[in-house]
């Protein structure tokens, strides 16, 4: 079986973007922009992130790819399969219920 992303390489568009976002943080502390980058990726591979994604923004960042993937993870506006083109939320929470979301 194939993977539909076997690598991942920004397009030449986005490579700008990502040298424009790593150039707002001093080269000590280049995974400041690993948030920044993630998104970008996830822009370009149609709303998701796949694993060669996640490697390539670690690389960029210089970290390791278990960290970039704890921050892709732990965000819920990132997605690590694909998902359809339009996403429903719904809050739960009490400031919610408050507000009449029921």
């Amino acid at each position: 079986m194939t993977l539909p992303f076997s690598s991942f390489h920004f397009t030449p568009e986005n490579q700008a973007k990502a040298a424009t976002y790593l150039s707002h943080y001093p080269a000590t502390h280049k995974q400041s922009a690993l948030v920044p980058l993630l998104d970008l990726a996830q822009r370009q591979c149609g709303g998701w992130l796949p694993q060669p994604a996640i490697m390539t923004v670690a690389e960029l960042v210089g970290i390791p790819f278990l960290k970039a993937l704890e921050v892709a993870s732990f965000y819920s506006m990132f997605h690590l399969k694909p998902v359809g083109r339009y996403r429903v939320q719904i809050c739960g929470t009490t400031p919610c219920w408050l507000r009449g979301s029921d």
